[in-house]
Parts: C-alpha cells; structure tokens; sequence
C-alpha cells in the first residue's frame, strides 16, 4: 500500500501552554501559595481546599513545571517515548527508528513502558510531561480521558504512532489496522480457505489486535467463510504463547484449514508446535499473521503475513516532532501503509 499523507489542519492548540498556576488558583478560588503548598504536598491546608485544587488541576490538564527555577530558560533536548510492551518485539524497531531520527537532531529518548494499561499510561504521560519534554511519542492511539486533557493542554508536539486515526490529538502516523486484515481475509479468501481460527492475546488490551481480529472475522463472514475457532489468551504476546496454546485452540474444531495469529510471534510459535507434533504445513494446516517480523520470515517455513513499516514509522514519527519545533508545518496524517507477504505457510 502507498503511502498517503493529509496535510496538516487545525488540531489541538499549539503555542499555549498546559495551564498556569495562575489558573489553577483562579479556577480553585485559592491564591497560587495554596497552590503551590497542595502541590507539593504540604499539610497545613484543608482537605476541602485541597480537593479544589485537585479538580481544577485535572480539568485545566495542569502538570508542574519540575524545571522551573534555575533550569526555566534551558531548552529540553528530550522527547518522551511511552509503549505498550517491551516484551512484544514489535516496540524496539519503532524506538530504534525514533532513535536513530533523534540522534542526528542532539535529542533523546526518555521511555516509558505502559504494559497496555491506560490508567498507568495516563500516570506516565502526567510524570514525563512534568520534565517539560521538547514532544511526546505515545505507540497507542486510544487514551484515558485524564492523559488526553493533558496532551491537549500541552504546548509540545504529540505524536500517535502505529495506529491509524483520523482524529489525533495533534499528529499520527500508522497504518489502517483493520484494512490489513480485511486484506488477508481476501486474500486467503480466494485461496479457497473457508473455515479459520484465531489465535492471540487479549483483545481487549491489545486494541490494535482487536481491529485486527474484527476486520478478518467480518471479512470471512461477508465471503462465505467460517470462525470456527477463536482462543485468545491473557498473557504477554509471543512466540511462547503461540506454541503454548496451539493444541487448545485445535481441540475446539476438527474443521479447522486456517489459523490466523494476531501477530507474527504468536504464528511462529504456533508453527513450532505443528513442527514438533508433525502436523504438515500448509497441506494439513495453514497459518497466516500480521507484523512481518523477521522471526517469521527466518522460520522453516516464512509465515504469510503483512509487514507492518515499525522503524519507518518510528523515524517518521521523531521527524513530524523535530520538523514542529524547528517551525515547519508537517501532515497532521500520516499513512504509512503495509505490505502483504506470500509466505510458505498458506
């Protein structure tokens, strides 16, 4: 798929800043001493005036300032990076992208590790973005209400990454999850496979996985096939996890033709399982996934399965930030596209 970008129009506000303490204290009715003594966790203020002070920090998306003082005039050479998981090996190719950018700028990367969890997300963003980063890189585009204020409020450049979305806080770029698997879907479709089964990780954590699954299930029911399967299992995606529960998933169906894994680690798992049990693939059995890793392509058999663009859209993504603060107007969208992979496996 070609790349596609949508030029920059109107998003979150730019030049003003993530709230004042000025503005807390107004909106609180307290004078910025109350503020600040609440802040910083004093005690001799009451907890009615403190629950306040509380609200209004969190309807304004205030964060302070942890660089004021002596550090007020220095220029932050750092860029806040929060993912999802460093256990799925899809996240150090996109940082490696975003690092190899920044590093030709003089930034650097601060990183914060999620675990898919948007309550911890949201703590995250509120912690780095206290340091006053130069942006904010988050791999997720679906957020808890208290990190969207505060991404709103702030004066530095956001970017989504990895997923797609047509209404980014301030700038994304990603690709069309559900429109890759529609792909594959169509494509195994017209190899002749009817009766599928999924294989993955907890859909509701992961949500990328969770389009991903949705457009292949509605895509196989539009064409005349079958789900006669699904296992998904709440656990860290993996090559393990892929093998570990193979044989469960193939318990519930003797008509499976078709496992779709929802990412390459978990397909090459699942293949090391028909492997070792001499379960021939494709004749017998064949798998499909999403990622094309290089895992996957070294296996055996080389899995068939999309290739996601991950240090392509790590690089883009430092780019669209470094272009903001050097006063250059960049695409607010950004479609990276994928590609579609005929592996050995289907």
């Amino acid at each position: 798929m070609p790349k596609t970008e949508t030029k920059n129009r109107p998003g979150k506000r730019i030049s003003s800043g993530s709230g004042t303490l000025n503005e807390v204290a107004k909106a609180a009715g307290v004078s910025e001493m109350t503020v600040s003594r609440v802040l910083r966790g004093k005690t001799n203020v009451s907890q009615k005036t403190r629950d306040k002070v509380q609200a209004a920090v969190k309807a304004l998306g205030y964060v302070p300032n942890r660089l004021a003082g002596a550090l007020a005039s220095a220029k932050s050479m750092q860029l806040a990076v929060i993912i999802p998981s460093l256990r799925n090996i899809v996240f150090p190719e996109v940082l490696a992208g975003i690092t190899d950018c920044l590093d030709t700028a003089g930034y650097h990367a601060v990183i914060g590790v999620s675990e898919y969890d948007l309550g911890r997300e949201a703590e995250l963003i509120a912690a780095m973005m206290s340091w006053r980063p130069a942006g904010i890189i988050i791999a997720n585009a679906q957020h808890h209400r208290d990190a969207v204020t505060i991404l709103r409020a702030s004066p530095a450049p956001v970017v989504e990454v990895m997923e797609l979305t047509r209404k980014p806080i301030d700038m994304c770029v990603g690709l069309d999850h559900r429109k890759a698997a529609v792909m594959t879907a169509e494509r195994l479709l017209k190899k002749g496979y009817r009766r599928f089964a999924y294989l993955g990780c907890d859909l509701q954590r992961d949500k990328a996985a969770g389009k991903r699954f949705k457009g292949f299930s509605d895509t196989v029911l539009k064409g005349g096939g079958k789900m006669v399967a699904e296992l998904t299992v709440d656990e860290p995606s993996g090559i393990g996890l892929g093998r570990r529960h193979m044989a469960s998933l193939l318990a519930q169906s003797a008509k499976i033709e078709i496992v779709y894994a929802s990412n390459d680690a978990v397909a090459s798992g699942a293949l090391m399982y028909c492997l070792a049990e001499g379960i021939s693939v494709p004749r017998e059995l064949a798998l499909a996934s999403f990622s094309g890793l290089e895992v996957g392509q070294s296996m055996p058999l080389p899995l068939t399965t999309i290739r996601s663009p991950r240090y392509e859209m790590g690089r883009l993504s430092a780019e669209r930030i470094l272009d903001r603060l050097n006063g250059k107007t960049p695409p607010r969208i950004t479609d990276a596209g994928f590609e579609f992979i005929e592996g050995e496996t289907t």
